[in-house]
């Protein structure tokens, strides 16, 4: 009997566990898809709870998030698209943070086109750059204050092929189809290098930080996949995997 009422405890337990889970769906700023995938891959197994991502750009999603689109979270590319959702009265309040710092790297497909100091850009020997859209992209925003501050804006402006977000960016360059492209260091980088081609890793000060937050929308103020998921992401085993695609991440 003691048997048989500890194997129904486990029924029962597996049972509420089942009926507590919950679904939540997450706008995440496209250059941390890699990294949200395995985050969402070991929440997922240790909580029960599911999480649906979808990619894009900050600024579109931005937008649709101020026209009632139905997302539970928000992981941007920058501060400022949280913080004035924040303002809007669209967010949970206290619920915002930065959960990584952003690197930009130059890169190509090709394993010998870009030197460790990045002189195939500086000296303009080129066909064509892939940069994020900066009205849509802060990679993109980054991507042009490094060749203001490189004073390679105006003399390479013709030259220049914008993605709609990071990760088409990145996928103009990976294909061949672009030389050279700027683009977030976590696209290139697994297990301590780069994958693949050749790249400079841009100096951080060309560019502002890119300080990514994330923030609990008033949609899912009360979805309790989204409010584990995001305390999932500011744990020890979150962080561990964010440094992994190359980013950094603050001290807590």
């Amino acid at each position: 009997m003691g048997k048989y009422l500890k194997l129904l405890g486990i029924v029962v337990s597996l049972m509420v566990g089942q009926v507590r889970a919950e679904t939540a769906l997450i706008a995440v700023a496209s250059n941390f898809s890699g990294a949200v995938e395995e985050l969402e891959q070991v929440f997922e197994m240790e909580s029960g709870h599911l999480i649906e991502t979808v990619f894009g750009s900050s600024g579109r999603f931005f937008a649709q998030i101020n026209n009632g689109a139905p997302f539970h979270a928000f992981l941007s590319a920058d501060q400022e698209k949280p913080d004035a959702l924040q303002k809007a009265g669209l967010v949970v309040e206290d619920s915002r943070f930065t959960y990584a710092l952003g690197k930009l790297v130059l890169w190509s497909s090709q394993s010998n086109l870009v030197d460790s100091s990045g002189q195939v850009l500086k000296q303009n020997n080129f066909r064509r750059l892939a940069i994020a859209n900066p009205r849509l992209a802060p990679y993109g925003i980054a991507a042009m204050e490094t060749l203001e501050n490189l004073d390679l804006a105006s003399g390479i402006q013709g030259k220049i092929i914008q993605g709609e977000n990071i990760a088409q960016t990145y996928q103009f360059v990976s294909t061949g189809n672009v030389e050279l492209g700027l683009v977030a260091f976590s696209q290139v980088y697994r297990q301590d290098r780069i994958v693949s081609g050749s790249s400079w890793i841009i100096p951080a000060d060309l560019y502002n930080p890119v300080r990514q937050d994330a923030v609990l929308l008033r949609r899912g103020a009360n979805n309790q996949a989204a409010i584990a998921f995001l305390k999932f992401i500011r744990s020890e085993a979150g962080r561990a995997i964010i440094e992994s695609f190359g980013y950094q991440v603050e001290m807590r």
